[in-house]
């Protein structure tokens, strides 16, 4: 890790806790539902969470063009409130569910983490969330990135290598002098493929104990628990 200088990082489920955050501002604004007990926060979020990875792979085979995430939660977000029950939800209670993936909260360890990691690295989000919302991210919370990058700036979504692609390019780098830290074992080993090294974040609660994420990843340089894990690691 001597050469490594930049870090990238999945952001949901690795950074930031998309469950509780989606959850918290589901039931904040169609809470008459919850009350009533007619719709379930986090079994909304799980939906809506699940229809994640289906929406964009109809971008990655090049069946629609790229569209930001944002638009992707949009059109999901129809599909679950009528799976739920809810489908007279008026558009603008729909449009401001959107903006919940804006208002996530990020893990406990992350900022004192980051801050940590920023005295030595380059930092920046990697993630298939559009540019509008990792600032918005990044601005609810502190989190110091240095820049943005990901989907929107490459016009393609994780796990195409062109995401991977564009953060040592942009950033005037070698591939091996870029880390790539996530929650995920399946976006590491993409990163690997284009030549990153990788590092994983254990996050056992990232699915509210629906299941449990393995606990590390094998093929990963770095297996760490926390954000201050991983900065005592590469000693800073």
């Amino acid at each position: 890790m001597i050469d490594v200088r930049a870090l990238v990082f999945d952001v949901f489920g690795t950074v930031v806790d998309w469950r509780a955050g989606v959850a918290r501002e589901v039931a904040r604004l169609v809470g008459d539902r919850v009350d009533a007990g007619t719709l379930d926060p986090e079994r909304f979020a799980d939906d809506w969470r699940g229809r994640y990875a289906p929406s964009m792979d109809e971008v990655r085979s090049g069946r629609r063009p790229f569209v930001p995430l944002d638009v992707l939660h949009r059109e999901t977000l129809d599909d679950v409130l009528a799976a739920h029950g809810a489908d007279d939800v008026p558009g603008a209670v729909r449009d401001e569910l959107v903006l919940a993936w804006h208002r996530l909260d990020p893990w406990p360890d992350v900022v004192p983490g980051l801050r940590r990691l920023s005295a030595r690295f380059v930092l920046a989000p990697l993630s298939n969330g559009g540019i509008a919302l990792q600032v918005a991210l990044a601005r609810r919370s502190g989190l110091p990135w240095d820049a943005v990058l990901g989907a929107e700036v490459v016009g393609a979504y994780k796990p195409d290598a062109e995401v991977y692609d564009s953060a040592p390019r942009l950033l005037a780098l070698q591939p091996g002098q870029v880390l790539m830290v996530a929650a995920h074992d399946s976006d590491l080993a993409a990163a690997r493929a284009r030549g990153l090294r990788t590092a994983y974040v254990h996050r056992p609660d990232e699915f509210g104990g629906r299941r449990t994420p393995p606990a590390t990843d094998p093929a990963a340089e770095l297996n760490v628990t926390s954000f201050a894990a991983l900065a005592d690691v590469l000693g800073v």
